[in-house]
């Protein structure tokens, strides 16, 4: 083999090699980009968010109730998955500059729970009303323009 022909050779393989890193930029527009990258590392996401307040009352678990209420914002494609009391629910949510937060509507299961002390459709209500957050430590406020917090939620480590 003639020296030109290994330097195409070689050329060839690395052209190849480098065409199949995963360092393509993702398609999005805008602060999309920006919007993403700030979500990788947001102190919101990726953390298990236990229900304590809702509407300014406290929330305890009922005896007879599978779990505590709680929901999780997962940065693989911004999915949102949760439990209201009795059903579990999912969804998506967009996180935009100055700790701002849209859900999609929320998809549930439909078992009824006639004995559970917390309000399932006040519950999931807070999540179409959210439009900001606040989070402090291990405490998390969903809320809606300045008014008093909608729900109010701590973070809890397994």
């Amino acid at each position: 083999m003639s020296m030109k022909s290994s330097l195409i050779a070689l050329v060839f393989v690395a052209l190849s090699v480098t065409g199949c890193s995963d360092n393509h930029p993702r398609k999005v527009k805008g602060d999309a980009l920006e919007t993403l990258n700030k979500t990788d590392q947001n102190p919101i996401t990726e953390k298990y968010w236990k229900l304590v307040t809702l509407a300014g009352r406290e929330v305890i678990m009922s005896k007879n109730q599978e779990r505590e209420s709680y929901f999780i914002l997962k940065t693989d494609q911004n999915r949102v998955t949760g439990f209201a009391g009795c059903n579990t629910f999912n969804g998506t949510y967009t996180l935009e500059k100055g700790s701002r937060i849209r859900f999609s509507p929320l998809a549930t299961t439909r078992k009824a729970c006639s004995d559970v002390d917390i309000s399932e459709p006040e519950f999931l209500r807070v999540f179409g009303l959210t439009d900001n957050y606040t989070i402090k430590g291990d405490t998390l406020t969903l809320n809606v323009g300045r008014r008093a917090p909608l729900a109010v939620f701590e973070a809890v480590y397994f």
